[in-house]
């Protein structure tokens, strides 16, 4: 399942919600970080339901039939695994991050906070370990390039330079979290 299943799942844990509520809920906080269609919502709730991680059911406060969703244990279960579960290493890993984050108060325990935060935490320095030993790696080749291949390069440096910083950054406010969930 994508990371969308999960924040819907995360999003479901405070009760039954509609599409509409869902769209919503990801146009007032989310949206700032994560990005997601109305019909990719839509989608995503359809295969929730098809996997029994959410039912739907009439809205008993609606006249108009409203639809709404509510999430079922198994799905309570495996949005838990997701936030417990390593994020993957690619472009959208971040975003991942900052949604787990922004769900992380649904997470009872406080244990088990600071479990999530330590772990996107611990992948973030790896990741930013990794990228510093590319760095070097490249500006000990730079040496030797000619004035064409340093007018190349040194755009793609500094696009490394931003990674780094963006690590760096993260790396930071995750500490911060730790200190202020604990």
């Amino acid at each position: 399942m994508s990371d969308v299943h999960h924040v819907i799942l995360g999003l479901l844990l405070d009760g039954p919600l509609s599409l509409y509520d869902l769209q919503k809920r990801f146009a007032g906080g989310l949206a700032h970080f994560y990005s997601a269609s109305s019909g990719s919502i839509e989608r995503a709730l359809r295969q929730i339901v098809a996997v029994g991680h959410a039912v739907t059911e009439d809205d008993p406060d609606s006249r108009r039939r409203r639809r709404v969703y509510r999430i079922t244990p198994d799905g309570a279960d495996a949005w838990r695994d997701w936030m417990h579960a390593p994020t993957a290493r690619r472009a959208d890993a971040e975003t991942t991050a900052l949604a787990k984050v922004f769900l992380l108060g649904r997470v009872a325990d406080a244990g088990e906070r600071r479990e999530v935060l330590a772990a996107i935490r611990g992948e973030a320095e790896a990741s930013a370990a990794r990228l510093r030993a590319l760095a070097r790696d490249l500006d000990a080749q730079s040496s030797d390039l000619d004035e064409a291949a340093r007018t190349l390069f040194a755009p793609q440096r500094a696009t490394l330079a931003y990674g780094l910083r963006a690590h760096d950054t993260l790396i930071t406010w995750l500490r911060e979290c730790e200190a202020d969930f604990s």
